[in-house]
């Protein structure tokens, strides 16, 4: 069995770096070749890959958070090859859905106990027309907006960041109108965000669609309609819990197929990275993912 341990060094204030030399000490005990890639960019990162690829590759183990595994999302639903986590970031959401364990020490012998055992399981992703492939959430509206906003920000760092640029849209919130067209109907109706989910989670965690089960072949959707600022600020704590859908303003719908459109100037994310605006359309794939465990 050949692998690629992608490191990506700065993940995690540093934590993949430390982890990466455990990764592959111990792999390099169940496997004939380990090949160690440096991805410090993401040009840098596919080029590393692609050269294992045309030596022979079967699993890409990827050391870093969720932007890492969005990356390597992209290169193994295109080659074929199956995936493999050990979390090593900031949210490291995929690897929750998954049910990886959270620390990285255990998700190491996880992965190495489920390589010795041929432990395959296929799950679906997601996939933009005519883009890229994404395996966790896709959001627009507020949520993204706070997204926008954090990365015009030079300062303050870390969890701050957030706070202040979830303060500042919460000032500037504005409904607009949202048009969700499914394989099951249409939905139009003034909106706070919407969020199109093949796992549950996204930021660190929060389950914003707490049903969505990645191989069930179709997407689970939260619509939070119209917010007083107040409503919403109430309402953000239950996010963490998923006692969010149970709000009045909150819609949940299930879609193989999806198309969000409407009169807004909304901005797509799709596991954590920019898309770009609205309209996007976007298609549940089944088991376009091989995962080891």
């Amino acid at each position: 069995m050949r692998v690629a341990v992608v490191v990506h060094a700065a993940s995690g204030h540093g934590a993949a770096a430390r982890v990466a030399p455990r990764v592959v000490e111990r792999l390099s005990g169940v496997v004939s070749r380990v090949t160690v890639v440096e991805a410090d960019t993401v040009e840098r990162s596919r080029a590393g890959l692609l050269r294992a690829r045309d030596a022979g590759l079967d699993v890409v183990v990827v050391v870093g958070g969720d932007g890492s595994v969005h990356q390597a999302v992209q290169f193994c639903a295109e080659h074929g090859v199956a995936l493999a986590v050990v979390p090593s970031g900031t949210g490291n959401d995929l690897g929750r859905a998954l049910g990886v364990p959270a620390r990285a020490a255990e998700a190491v012998e996880a992965v190495v106990a489920a390589l010795g055992a041929g432990a395959r399981r296929r799950v679906d992703l997601g996939r933009v027309a005519g883009g890229a492939w994404f395996a966790s959430v896709l959001c627009a509206g507020f949520d993204s907006a706070v997204n926008e906003r954090v990365n015009r920000m030079r300062w303050p760092h870390g969890r701050r960041r957030y706070d202040l640029a979830i303060v500042a849209e919460l000032a500037a919130l504005s409904q607009r109108t949202l048009v969700v067209d499914t394989d099951g109907g249409r939905l139009e109706l003034a909106a706070t965000m919407v969020a199109v989910g093949n796992t549950g989670f996204y930021g660190g965690g929060i389950p914003v669609c707490p049903r969505a089960d990645p191989a069930d072949g179709v997407f689970d959707l939260t619509v939070v309609g119209q917010m007083s600022r107040w409503d919403l600020v109430r309402m953000l704590p239950t996010l963490r819990t998923g006692e969010h859908v149970g709000h009045p303003a909150v819609r949940t719908l299930r879609a193989r197929r999806v198309s969000l459109g409407g009169d807004n100037e909304w901005v797509a994310y799709a596991d954590g990275e920019r898309l770009g605006p609205l309209p996007v359309v976007v298609e549940c794939v089944p088991g376009a993912l091989e995962v080891v465990g």
